[in-house]
């Protein structure tokens, strides 16, 4: 017979073995509760008492009473501490600086917060470069803030030529005349005379002489794309503005600083100017800082609130909510709220 041929097959791997089934872990006995120690709840530390709770004001109550019947707990207590810690540093004649994001602005808080600059209450103004857009087109044409995604679509977002050439004009003034941008700025919106300039930040700081600044990343705004900007104007522009605000952070010791709506950019100047502070001998004691913006962030927590205070708070809410209330908060604390018989 002729022999079969070898066969081509790999052999057949070998079964393994069955695992073993696991073997469930015996069921615990229930722990013997009969051995635990309690305790009376009189006298027993708490956190929360009812002397702190909320109360009902009347319907026709005043503001003063308003604020009041709040609850001592979390925001509301934080909005009546920061209130009076703010209220101290403006009877002591300490500084108290806002630094605010575009959407101050949008939200229409800008008669809010310009309300406690001509008071003499906020001492300065520290503004983020989509802030000074806002703001000098609401002085303008007493308007802003266009449709992104149909302007992106047409590509002519952000496009809009005055407020590009304004810039581009106060940047180059500003290197020229070794000013701030921020003054620039204002200083020509006053020149300019323009319709609403008694809503607008930079006008009302350049009028009373209050410090104004611009802080700016190239490429994040909507004027640098404008044909006439000029990247070493506004690098030197907002440079002396940063150095600006490191002369204010050298002198904010008992006094406050209030971040409003910007959660990276105006945050990190913040702390730059405030190491650039101690390391030349300003220890900037007794500082109070605060947050207001819609969420919380990294930056602004660690960076405005936690590091370089010594007392902080995040008070989270809509713009349009929370500054009106802080400003009435402060006013109460001064005793200087207005009558509300009248329109004042």
């Amino acid at each position: 017979m002729p022999e079969s041929p070898e066969s081509t097959e790999p052999p057949a791997s070998p079964v393994p073995p069955a695992s073993p089934v696991p073997t469930a872990p015996p069921e615990p006995i229930p722990f013997d509760l009969s051995a635990v120690r309690t305790r009376s709840l009189e006298g027993r530390p708490t956190l929360v008492d009812v002397t702190r709770f909320g109360s009902l004001p009347k319907a026709d109550a005043s503001v003063a009473e308003l604020l009041a019947s709040l609850p001592d707990f979390l925001a509301a207590r934080g909005l009546r501490d920061l209130s009076g810690h703010v209220a101290r540093a403006h009877r002591d004649g300490r500084r108290v600086a806002v630094a605010m994001g575009g959407h101050v602005v949008k939200t229409g808080c800008s008669p809010t917060i310009l309300d406690l600059v001509r008071r003499g209450i906020v001492t300065s103004l520290h503004l983020a470069g989509s802030t000074a857009i806002h703001d000098l087109e609401i002085a303008r044409v007493g308007a802003t803030s266009e449709d992104v995604a149909a302007g992106l679509g047409e590509g002519v977002y952000g496009m809009a030529d005055e407020t590009g050439r304004a810039f581009a004009t106060a940047a180059a003034r500003a290197r020229a005349d070794d000013i701030g941008l921020g003054r620039a700025l204002g200083l020509g919106l006053l020149e300019g005379e323009f319709p609403h300039n008694d809503v607008s930040f930079l006008a009302e700081a350049a009028r009373l002489g209050v410090p104004c600044t611009v802080h700016v990343a190239i490429g994040t705004d909507t004027v640098h794309m404008h044909p006439e900007c000029d990247g070493a104007d506004i690098g030197a522009a907002t440079q002396t503005d940063f150095r600006i605000a490191c002369t204010i952070a050298s002198e904010l010791a008992h006094g406050a600083w209030l971040n409003v709506g910007s959660a990276v950019l105006l945050p990190e100047v913040f702390l730059k100017a405030m190491s650039v502070a101690r390391n030349t001998g300003h220890p900037v004691e007794d500082l109070t800082t605060a947050n207001f913006d819609m969420i919380r962030h990294y930056r602004t927590a660690t960076n405005v609130v936690k590091r370089p205070p010594a007392r902080g708070y995040d008070l989270a809410g809509h713009h349009e909510i929370m500054l009106p209330l802080f400003r009435l908060a402060v006013l109460a604390a001064l005793g200087a709220l207005p009558d509300e018989s009248s329109d004042a």
